[in-house]
């Protein structure tokens, strides 16, 4: 079954950007460049996702995500700011996104998000389940079985992008990308370092999901039995 998007960025070299990459992954992709368009077209048809940026004219992103999330209570909406201030991020979450991503930021990232938007239950749920391993995208926690742990920021975002790509392999050099910025010039020893904080996090919890190594590549986080 085909996945619809809606873009709405008043950026136009940007919004054929996005409309490229996205598809690429498959998706189908619908672009407005203004709140009032775009309003328009999730009237016209029915859209899964949606990717808001919030500096729109006509119509802000706050609130064209409030009035798509109260036609529409199970698309996933993620916001795209060039602001980082907490007051944006907690206003869009307000406004019912489910997720937000600062400017300037990976495409990797952004379909990462994506596919784990699309893998949340239509209850809006903010949690990404991989076999006995549950992790809590509001609290920053994981937990399997009754036990549960809260992990740091870097383990968090660490676990999560793994979680979002648990279908295959990711390479080192994407994890640093994704998590520590594109141009970073941080050793990526630093992923091992953090795997394996995380590892001795979900023996903690007795997961029995784990982070394995594929050697020479990278890491991928399995459902083990």
């Amino acid at each position: 079954m085909e996945t619809r998007i809606l873009v709405v960025e008043d950026e136009p070299e940007m919004a054929a950007l996005l409309a490229r990459g996205l598809r690429d992954e498959g998706y189908v992709v619908e672009t407005a460049e203004n709140g009032i368009d775009g309003m328009t077209l999730s009237m016209e048809s029915q859209f899964d996702l949606a990717v808001l940026d919030v500096m729109l004219p006509g119509m802000t992103g706050f609130e064209l995500c409030r009035r798509l999330r109260q036609a529409s209570p199970a698309m996933g909406i993620l916001l795209l700011t060039a602001r980082d201030a907490v007051d944006d991020r907690v206003r869009g979450l307000d406004e019912g996104a489910d997720d937000y991503l600062t400017k300037p930021f990976a495409f990797a990232e952004l379909a990462a998000r994506l596919r784990a938007l699309r893998r949340r239950d239509p209850s809006g749920s903010t949690r990404i389940v991989v076999g006995d391993l549950t992790i809590d995208l509001t609290r920053h926690e994981m937990s399997a079985g009754e036990h549960e742990l809260r992990l740091s920021r870097t383990e968090f975002d660490l676990l999560r992008l793994l979680a979002e790509n648990a279908d295959r392999v990711l390479a080192r050099a994407e994890i640093l990308e994704a998590i520590w910025g594109s141009g970073s010039f941080i050793d990526t020893n630093i992923v091992d370092q953090y795997v394996s904080y995380v590892r001795k996090k979900l023996d903690a919890v007795g997961a029995r999901s784990r982070i394995v190594t594929a050697r020479g590549v990278g890491f991928q986080l399995l459902a083990e039995s």
